[in-house]
């Protein structure tokens, strides 16, 4: 009986570190990583998981509240901010949303991944099961009105790998980024915009 009781304290205790390590890497993702670079391929499913749409670009990232999203195919749009204005710059439709940063776009992956990380004050963290080489971690946003019900981030020998968002459709996004540059320089011209001349401008 003893025998079995250390067993089933020892398997507890390899869950409960499984568990930690997973929630780890979130949290040093977001307390140590000031800069990031990657490649990405996005896919946007309905709620019966049919392909509605796939992009693919590249994507930078120097917190707090920097960032820059270069979708590539098939439909060219650029997402830029420098922490206080956003610019969502649709290249083929020759226009461009200018907005404030704050509260502009919700729990998008570009907002949360550029965000400050303020996770227990913002989420409610979970584990979820390992897949493969993925350690996924659940973060169920405490505001609802976010746009997002459910976000799952999968790392991979603690590196960030994937994200999964899930609208309150039932639509998800689902985003693997690979070629990943942690902390290293970024000229900050990247992070910044220059409004195309002869393009509709919409806002501020």
């Amino acid at each position: 009986m003893k025998k079995i009781i250390i067993i089933l304290l020892g398997m507890g205790l390899l869950f409960s570190s499984t568990v930690d390590a997973n929630i780890k890497n979130l949290k040093r993702f977001f307390k140590k990583v000031k800069t990031f670079q990657a490649q990405f391929i996005q896919v946007v499913e309905d709620e019966g998981m049919n392909r509605l749409q796939e992009s693919s670009g590249t994507m930078w990232i120097e917190r707090p509240g920097r960032f820059r999203w270069n979708y590539d195919a098939p439909l060219k749009q650029q997402i830029v901010s420098d922490g206080k204005k956003l610019w969502v710059y649709d290249i083929e439709l020759e226009q461009v949303v200018v907005r404030k940063m704050r509260g502009s776009l919700g729990q998008t992956p570009a907002i949360l991944l550029a965000g400050r990380g303020a996770l227990s004050r913002n989420f409610v963290l979970k584990k979820l099961d390992n897949e493969g080489k993925l350690q996924w971690v659940k973060m169920i946003p405490k505001n609802k009105d976010g746009g997002y019900q459910d976000i799952r981030i999968g790392f991979e020998n603690g590196k960030l790998r994937s994200l999964l968002m899930v609208d309150g459709f039932g639509r998800r996004t689902r985003i693997t980024l690979y070629k990943t540059r942690e902390n290293k320089p970024i000229k900050g011209s990247v992070f910044k915009f220059k409004i195309p001349p002869k393009v509709d401008v919409i806002g501020q």
